[in-house]
């Protein structure tokens, strides 16, 4: 029988704490950590704040059943542990992020039954727009979002938050050649399609079957290497006087475009 314990401790001083802990290793807010714990997230350990009520038992109960040491802190060690930001009065240390293979991605369409549904996102720099995509991507049944090692946002504890439990569950690969992803996955059977300005419209491109959706940078869009071997471009027809989205709504749009098409047949 596996024993669980639960370390409590506010003896520990906030500089005490604050010297064990690695910014990037952080997950706050009570949601995201609760996630984190309900999908068997490797914690390290998780700080509360002292007298803190509502789900902070659920969390502290959660820990002790993952058997997760937990410290009860004072606010100001949780406010310099999260920078400043909304921490809900929890914050956890953990484990590095573990990134799936594009190999992964497609096995779980396997499993689910599916055509292989993928977001590949070509140098996507902001954390809060990764966070975004991740959380939406889950919601609508994206089987893996693909990521480049450089000119990329990685998911750290921002994106982990934006998300909202969404980065325990979706799996995120890192590739160190996206034009070589691209050339992988179709020969894997799965249509390219990127999202830029042209003629075709999204609503009018067939987007069933297995599909990989590709969101370019903010500023510069997809990289024209990765555009030239898209097997089609779709944009999404813009009415107003601002001639783009924000790549978060944009990659939300054509995802759930993807979702609607499938539905229907």
């Amino acid at each position: 029988m596996t024993m669980h314990r639960v370390k409590q401790s506010c003896k520990t001083s906030g500089d005490d704490v604050c010297s064990s802990f690695e910014k990037n290793d952080l997950i706050y807010g009570r949601n995201p950590v609760i996630e984190a714990l309900e999908s068997g997230h490797a914690l390290e350990k998780v700080l509360v704040l002292n007298g803190g009520t509502g789900s902070i038992s659920k969390i502290v109960a959660l820990a002790k059943e993952a058997d997760v040491r937990v410290e009860f802190v004072e606010r100001k060690v949780l406010d310099r542990l999260s920078g400043g930001r909304n921490n809900q009065g929890v914050v956890a240390k953990a484990e590095t992020f573990k990134y799936s293979t594009i190999k992964d991605i497609l096995k779980l369409s396997e499993e689910r039954n599916e055509d292989p549904f993928i977001l590949l996102l070509d140098g996507i720099e902001d954390p809060h727009n990764l966070g975004a995509i991740l959380r939406t991507a889950e919601c609508a049944g994206v089987h893996g979002v693909v990521i480049p090692e450089r000119r990329s946002a990685s998911v750290n504890p921002t994106v982990i938050k934006v998300a909202a439990g969404a980065a325990e569950y979706m799996k995120v690969a890192k590739v160190t050649n996206m034009a070589r992803t691209v050339d992988e996955l179709k020969n894997a059977g799965v249509w390219i399609a990127g999202l830029d300005m042209g003629n075709c419209h999204l609503y009018r491109q067939n987007l069933t079957g297995p599909i990989a959706i590709v969101v370019g940078n903010e500023g510069k869009g997809i990289s024209r290497l990765v555009k030239e071997k898209c097997d089609y471009i779709v944009s999404i027809p813009l009415k107003g006087n601002v001639t783009s989205l924000n790549a978060s709504n944009a990659a939300g749009i054509a995802v759930y475009e993807v979702v609607r098409q499938r539905e229907n047949t």
